[in-house]
């Protein structure tokens, strides 16, 4: 693929890319919030917020590779901007995550069992293959650019990934198996990794 594509046409396929991703997030974060609200569970709420959350960091990329398109590049200003949506984001995944923490703990004490969501079970099953899909294209292409932004956003996707296979066990454990403690509890493991996710960015760094 990226031997036979042109750098433009790989600046396009990273656009098409994050413009999935963007679009992606937006419908899922949407349909994720209503069903956890009216299922009553913490999980698929906070698997919602996040995606809201992540789609400002896709909307950064579009906005650095369109102006890399157009041949208008200044380095050090997309840094600084880059910079200051990596704070936003990670401040946005710290508070998410103090509250995840806090509702899935007052849920366990409370012992509030939520409802069983069949679309919230199909939706994360398909987040995990979209997700799967476009972090690996990300990856491919930020690689033939020699783009870091990419690279990283695409690390962030497989993130996604990671939270949609947390959310979809919670779920899929309290509606076969009725154990109403496992939406609560992959809800605090959904705040773990929300917590990592706002320390890298923060930091600006990376795990890979």
């Amino acid at each position: 693929m990226a031997v036979s594509l042109t750098r433009g046409a790989l600046l396009r396929r990273g656009l098409l890319l994050e413009y999935l991703t963007v679009g992606w997030n937006i419908v899922e974060g949407l349909i994720a919030v209503a069903a956890g609200l009216m299922s009553g569970s913490i999980a698929l709420v906070a698997f919602g917020i996040d995606s809201f959350v992540e789609t400002i960091s896709g909307l950064v990329l579009i906005w650095r590779l369109r102006t890399e398109e157009r041949g208008q590049l200044d380095e050090v200003a997309l840094e600084r901007v880059e910079r200051r949506a990596e704070v936003l984001v990670g401040v946005a995944f710290l508070i998410l995550a103090a509250y995840v923490a806090f509702e899935s703990v007052r849920t366990l004490l409370a012992a509030e069992a939520p409802e069983a969501s069949p679309i919230g079970i199909i939706l994360t099953a398909v987040s995990i293959v979209v997700m799967l899909w476009l972090a690996r294209a990300k990856r491919e292409t930020g690689e033939a650019l020699g783009s870091r932004a990419l690279i990283a956003d695409s690390k962030q996707t497989r993130a996604c990934w990671y939270l949609s296979a947390v959310a979809l066990a919670g779920l899929a454990l309290n509606a076969v198996l009725g154990g109403w403690w496992a939406d609560p509890v992959a809800a605090l493991a959904i705040a773990v990794l929300l917590v990592r996710e706002g320390r890298e960015a923060l930091s600006g760094q990376d795990d890979d």
